[in-house]
């Protein structure tokens, strides 16, 4: 049985367990539930720490597991990248006291940093030749500075609400950006998964990539004279090609199209300029085999 690490609380928690469903899978019903099992699907989801998931899929405990792409990084654990999953998107950065006297990441030499993340914030460091001394915080960074605990913070940033609230300003380019990834643990010979779990993993893996592509686009319908098609094609390509079928009516033929959502209300406007009429567009809840993949 595939065994999977889910966020239990967080920002990530929720749009996890929402995708989770769009790709067939259930979920538990009850929050405090730290573990649940999908019998059908062959599948038993853990709910944990976002710090600790990249941690137990490295050590080999789970196959799989969700969390943000900063918090892999930070854990040092052995685990890779398999799929970047759309949601969560957040930066790292530094942030100073907005009437202090840090304004670049110079400015950070000899100064005090709080972060909850001391790994990248030490990478980062020494990447740019800047010494300054890190204090470990497991959260609430954003009022060790007002407290006297620090001269700055690294921390997520979304918003920058927060940072606002305790008159705090980013500085610097970010340190790292970083959204919802499914990870797992880094392939050794010494430590092949079976059969079985590899055949698993790839079902899953298809089915959230199915996910996430489908949240990239919109299904597009219209009938179009057959005089048209040819420019109508090249207005909506769709991912291969355009699926084309007669109408009842002579001289006409309705059209169906994969089209990039944030680009849909533009190739609308094209399609209607050209004179194609009924166009509609719909949501895609999953999809298979997309560039080639499935």
């Amino acid at each position: 049985m595939l065994r999977v690490a889910l966020p239990n609380k967080g920002t990530l928690a929720e749009p996890a367990a929402t995708m989770m469903r769009e790709a067939g899978y259930r979920q538990r019903s009850d929050s405090r539930d730290l573990s649940m099992q999908d019998d059908e699907n062959g599948i038993e989801f853990f709910y944990l720490r976002p710090k600790d998931i990249a941690t137990y899929v490295g050590s080999g405990d789970l196959h799989l597991g969700v969390t943000g792409a900063d918090l892999m990084e930070e854990s040092g654990s052995q685990v890779q990248t398999v799929l970047e999953l759309g949601f969560g998107q957040s930066k790292f950065r530094y942030a100073a006291p907005v009437d202090g006297d840090i304004g670049k990441l110079e400015d950070l030499e000899g100064k005090t940093i709080a972060t909850s993340y001391p790994r990248l914030v030490r990478s980062h460091l020494a990447r740019n030749r800047v010494r300054s001394e890190i204090v470990k915080l497991d959260g609430a960074v954003e009022i060790s500075v007002q407290l006297g605990l620090a001269d700055a913070i690294a921390d997520v940033v979304s918003s920058g609400r927060t940072l606002r609230q305790h008159n705090l300003q980013v500085i610097g380019d970010a340190i790292a950006q970083s959204e919802a990834t499914l990870i797992e643990r880094e392939p050794r010979p010494d430590r092949e998964e079976s059969v079985d779990v590899k055949a698993e993993k790839i079902v899953f893996i298809e089915r959230l990539r199915g996910v996430v592509y489908a949240r990239q686009y919109l299904m597009l319908d219209y009938d179009c004279r057959n005089e048209l098609l040819d420019r109508a094609k090249k207005i909506s390509p769709g991912l291969q090609a355009p699926t084309v079928s007669p109408l009842t009516e002579a001289g006409w033929s309705a059209v169906r199209s994969m089209v990039v959502k944030r680009e849909v209300n533009r190739v609308m406007d094209q399609l209607a300029q050209l004179g194609a009429r009924a166009i509609l567009a719909s949501e895609i809840r999953s999809c298979r085999a997309i560039d080639g993949r499935g």
